[in-house]
């Protein structure tokens, strides 16, 4: 069985166990968040690990930082918005088969240039 972190869908019990945030609000969050977003497939929803980070973030905002949920889609929007965070998120959800196939790419390169 892959690791949790290998994974490239996760159940929302499985979310709710690694972020700590009961199923419900998840659900909850979906519908006020346009950011989350889990593939659904024969009823079941199915997370990627961005919206994991997501999940992690929106959390932050509304747990710690003592944010409304106005405040935090506010919030989301602008980082969302912000080149550092689209860059975060795409460095994150990079699969190591993606990073392989590219180290082969380059490898054929430098040997046609050899």
């Amino acid at each position: 069985m892959a690791k949790e972190s290998e994974k490239k869908y996760y159940r929302i019990g499985e979310v709710s166990n690694l972020t700590g945030v009961e199923p419900h609000v998840l659900r909850y969050w979906e519908t006020e968040f346009r950011q989350i977003r889990p593939h659904r497939v024969a009823k079941q929803r199915l997370y990627r690990q961005e919206d994991l980070l997501i999940i992690e973030k929106i959390k932050d905002l509304l747990h710690h930082q003592g944010m409304t949920i106005t405040g935090a889609k506010k919030a989301m929007e602008r980082s969302a918005q912000s080149p550092v965070m689209q860059r975060n998120l795409f460095q994150k959800t990079v699969d190591i088969e993606d990073i392989l196939f590219i180290r082969n790419e380059l490898l054929a390169i430098l040997a046609i240039l050899k």
